[in-house]
């Protein structure tokens, strides 16, 4: 099992410094999603379709990104950050990244 962490550091473990590694995946939205999402925008709350459709592709990132590490021979990955941007109207990139790292 992959060790991920957001600090740069692991308590009482010594790091050897691999590399980068990350994992990436691009979503769209679906028309369902675009009209709850319409009628949310009326009178508020939380647009789960969304929130759904971006854990799943957090999830898929991570994934995408561990397997990465594992192709490195990483025993952990720190500093894991996420970033997302928009790649054209209705769609996003999910990222995953961080610094993979052997046990000494």
């Amino acid at each position: 099992m992959m060790v991920l962490v957001t600090t740069s550091y692991i308590s009482d473990r010594e790091l050897a410094t691999l590399g980068m590694v990350r994992g990436a995946t691009v979503f769209s939205k679906n028309i369902g999603s675009d009209i709850a999402a319409g009628f949310k925008n009326l009178v508020g709350g939380e647009l789960k379709g969304y929130t759904d459709m971006l854990n799943k592709s957090r999830e898929i990132a991570i994934q995408r990104m561990i397997e990465n590490a594992q192709e490195m021979g990483a025993d952990a990955i720190v500093d894991v950050r996420f970033a997302s941007s928009t790649i054209t109207s209705g769609a996003a990139e999910v990222m995953a990244y961080g610094t993979a790292v052997k046990f000494k």
